[in-house]
């Protein structure tokens, strides 16, 4: 944080789109802007808007980059890939418009919809699916069958899967009919059909499948097919769990 290189603070937190220059002069004076780790109170505060880890009231306030994080709600029967062979609907048909060269992250079953992080950024992609960092992920399950109490606690407690256990973090009932349950599950596992292989365990195999949170992105209105940019919120709190 030199005085002669780099950009005034207040000038990235409004590049940021966090406030206006004169609001973000406001927040440096009441002390409420922090610069990797240092409470800030001066204007003429320059900072490298890259690097600087930059934080307003405790929320991380995202680098100014080249790179680009996007979140598609991918539709079933759209294979996770960015080209396929055999010509099947994949991830390259909802991104033709950008310019980027971008990649997904981590991946969904054909038949699975739901969230999807496409970014350009590779040490960031590649935090966010190694499983040391543990980013939750939810979905909503419909599966055969009504769910008793004990095969929720046998979820919560761990199932004997042919590649090691898995546990999910939380579960819960979202509605019954007969001979149908709509479960909502989160876990920290990133592993090949990982909820279906779990509800196959107890007995109570997936008819359709949704993800509808990854870490602190959620659905929300985003529809089927749709893609949209995180948001400044989101990305922060990503790129906090990832250590970056």
């Amino acid at each position: 944080m030199g005085d002669e290189v780099g950009v005034r603070l207040q000038k990235v937190l409004a590049r940021a789109g966090v406030a206006s220059r004169r609001s973000a002069e406001l927040m440096i004076e009441e002390g409420r802007v922090e610069v990797d780790g240092r409470v800030v109170t001066e204007f003429g505060v320059r900072v490298d808007p890259e690097t600087a880890v930059i934080r307003v009231d405790g929320a991380r306030i995202p680098p100014v980059s080249a790179n680009v994080y996007l979140v598609l709600n991918k539709p079933r029967g759209v294979v996770t890939t960015m080209s396929d062979p055999q010509g099947r609907p994949c991830i390259t048909d909802f991104v033709q418009d950008r310019p980027e060269r971008l990649f997904h992250i981590g991946r969904l079953d054909t038949d699975t919809e739901g969230l999807l992080l496409l970014t350009n950024h590779g040490e960031f992609a590649h935090r966010l699916a190694h499983p040391s960092y543990e980013v939750s992920k939810t979905y909503v399950a419909e599966v055969d069958g009504n769910l008793k109490p004990a095969v929720l606690r046998r979820l919560l407690d761990g199932v004997v899967l042919e590649d090691g256990p898995a546990r999910a973090d939380t579960v819960k009932i979202v509605s019954n009919v007969p001979g149908r349950t709509l479960v909502e599950m989160s876990l920290h596992e990133g592993r090949n059909r990982i909820v279906r292989r779990m509800f196959d365990a107890v007995g109570h195999p997936v008819k359709r499948l949704t993800r509808t949170a990854i870490g602190p992105v959620r659905r929300g209105n985003l529809h089927t097919g749709e893609l949209r940019e995180l948001d400044h919120k989101e990305l922060g709190q990503l790129l906090d769990l990832v250590d970056l």
